[in-house]
């Protein structure tokens, strides 16, 4: 498909998103189940209700364009999902995979964000101006669950340094001191 303005590349966006929302309703639940720390288990539950909420507004956008949803795999998002089933298959400590959870849910929350920030602004350009104030509601959500996922990491990453449980300092292998408290969260 040859896609010769700029309406229509935001169709084209907008389904994009659509399918990587609709492949993210089906991931979710099994990342929650996969994750031991309670509050992960519950950031993915309410994301996963967040994301039924995402596709909502994209099927209220797509009706005021007269405009079907479908058509479209988002490539990106079932690369994004498969890299997360993986993790989900890794035979890791709990802590351990846990943290990688929260990498490969960032990847994900991160890839929304550059998507939901283009099309709102295609929307800004186009005179869409509902369909601008839906996106950037969605933008802000997609934005604080990073910024939540950010939060558990700095307590995760730590737990999952030393998974074994806390050793006695005699015990323990001499390492570098870190300075934890400015730690970069991300994986």
């Amino acid at each position: 498909m040859k896609i010769e303005s700029l309406r229509e590349l935001y169709i084209e966006e907008l389904k994009d998103l659509y399918s990587a929302e609709n492949q993210l309703v089906k991931a979710l639940p099994k990342m929650a189940k996969a994750a031991t720390d309670a509050a992960l288990r519950q950031g993915f539950e309410k994301h996963l209700e967040q994301t039924k909420v995402h596709v909502e507004r994209l099927e209220t956008i797509f009706e005021a364009l007269d405009e079907s949803p479908k058509g479209k795999k988002c490539k990106a998002m079932e690369g994004l999902v498969e890299e997360g089933s993986e993790v989900i298959e890794e035979d890791a400590e709990p802590e351990v995979k846990d943290a990688a959870l929260i990498a490969a849910a960032q990847r994900v929350e991160h890839y929304e964000i550059a998507g939901y920030g283009c099309v709102r602004t295609y929307a800004e350009l186009l005179g869409e101006t509902k369909a601008a104030k839906l996106l950037q509601t969605t933008l802000d959500e997609e934005g604080k669950t990073d910024q939540t996922l950010t939060k558990l990491a700095e307590k995760i990453n730590l737990e999952a340094e030393s998974p074994e449980g806390e050793q006695d300092e005699e015990e323990a292998p001499a390492r570098p001191k870190r300075r934890r408290k400015k730690a970069r969260a991300h994986a």
